[in-house]
């Protein structure tokens, strides 16, 4: 063979060799988006399924809580979420907003009637319950009592805080010496934030839910507006899918079933 054809098929090997690199380069870039893009549009799926799901318990729960102050639901959910939330907002301003108030909102002027622990229920259901840990520095006092029971003196530990009570008592004897102290403490509360006009909109079609009145006015059904599946491309082959998100009967929520 001569070296003209040994070169060439040197370099014809070489190039095969090339692209066959670059296709093992390209199979493996494929496996990779194959695994992880569905992995992460699926996360989106769920995150926009749990965040729909999220606003129409708020809307649920604001018309609960119009209901509960005007004596009916209303099918507007902005016109509700003003409403509880300016009630809201004036209990801040003043605690014994309670009873029958005049509102005014915009060019309308209307009475509620504001039932007592209407804040506290408004800030629990519209919170996360939360807990943190508060380092509390205290001082324990040795004291000294006469005990009658016991018919001579006898030791406690007690709060500094609450020193002066025993030290007015007249079986007090003595201060035996004061210790300082420090603990952890445990305490729940409530991180809490008003419902807004977001809240009203699903947040994948934008659309308001809808909001119905069933049995005369007495019950209300909230529901997703997704009517047709929702498709939106994502890296040419793959899609993200949203279905509808189902709804709130009367306090009965779809996908708790």
């Amino acid at each position: 063979m001569s070296d003209k054809k040994k070169s060439e098929l040197s370099q014809n090997r070489k190039n095969y060799s090339d692209l066959l690199e670059l296709a093992i380069v390209f199979g493996f870039l494929f496996l990779v988006i194959s695994i992880y893009v569905p992995r992460a549009i699926w996360d989106e799926e769920e995150y926009f399924e749990d965040k729909s799901h999220f606003h129409m318990e708020n809307m649920f729960d604001v018309q609960n809580f119009y209901k509960s102050i005007t004596g009916e639901y209303d099918p507007d959910g902005l016109w509700a979420t003003q409403v509880v939330n300016s009630v809201r907002d004036s209990l801040t301003g003043d605690s014994t907003y309670l009873g029958e108030q005049n509102i005014t909102l915009g060019s309308k002027s209307f009475v509620v009637n504001v039932p007592k622990g209407y804040d506290i229920e408004f800030d629990t259901t519209f919170g996360f319950p939360m807990t943190r840990r508060d380092t509390i520095n205290d001082t324990t006092s040795t004291i000294v009592m006469y005990s009658e029971d016991l018919s001579r003196n006898d030791t406690s530990y007690v709060q500094k805080k609450r020193l002066s009570k025993f030290m007015s008592d007249s079986n007090f004897v003595a201060l035996l010496e004061e210790v300082p102290t420090q603990r952890v403490e445990v305490v729940s509360y409530y991180d809490s934030y008003m419902p807004d006009s977001s809240m009203y909109f699903c947040p994948v079609t934008e659309k308001p839910y809808l909001i119905s009145l069933l049995d005369e006015g007495s019950s209300i059904r909230v529901d997703s507006p997704i009517e047709e599946t929702v498709v939106r491309r994502r890296y040419t082959v793959f899609s993200f899918k949203a279905y509808n998100h189902g709804f709130i009967n009367d306090g009965t929520r779809s996908w708790d079933r």
